[in-house]
């Protein structure tokens, strides 16, 4: 029985396993636009291109914590989601106020509209997974 709860609690299977994917999906593609922007045009926009390499390196971070479900990965990857929400919301805000501060689109501009709004729902799941699978030793 105790076999089957932690299972059930673990971060890395069911539905978790989808959204390690995804994550990892979203690693590929943002680091891929990243670092072309970076080797291809750095000087046309260099914070946007910075933010994107940013939100690669937090989808991975994400993706591993999620990936090792322990209790130091439910850490790493609570902490990913928080501040992958926190950036895709102000950077969309940011991105929608005053267009000029990212003069191309970066993964969280528009909250991920140039991605189908997944950057903004995925933190949102990630979180609600996190909490979903949290135990008593996590609270």
């Amino acid at each position: 029985m105790a076999d089957t709860r932690t299972a059930r609690r673990a971060t890395n299977a069911g539905p978790g396993r989808l959204l390690i994917a995804v994550y990892i999906l979203f690693a590929i593609a943002a680091t891929s636009r990243a670092a072309l922007q970076i080797a291809t045009k750095f000087d046309e926009a260099p914070v946007a291109y910075l933010l994107s390499a940013v939100a690669a390196l937090i989808y991975i971070v994400a993706a591993v914590g999620l990936a090792r479900a322990g209790h130091t990965g439910r850490r790493v990857a609570l902490a990913c989601c928080s501040v992958e929400l926190v950036g895709v919301v102000g950077v969309g805000v940011l991105s929608l106020v005053d267009p000029e501060l990212f003069p191309d689109e970066t993964v969280w501009s528009g909250f991920g509209s140039g991605y189908g709004y997944i950057p903004l729902v995925l933190p949102v799941l990630g979180l609600l997974w996190l909490w979903r699978t949290r135990t008593a030793a996590d609270a």
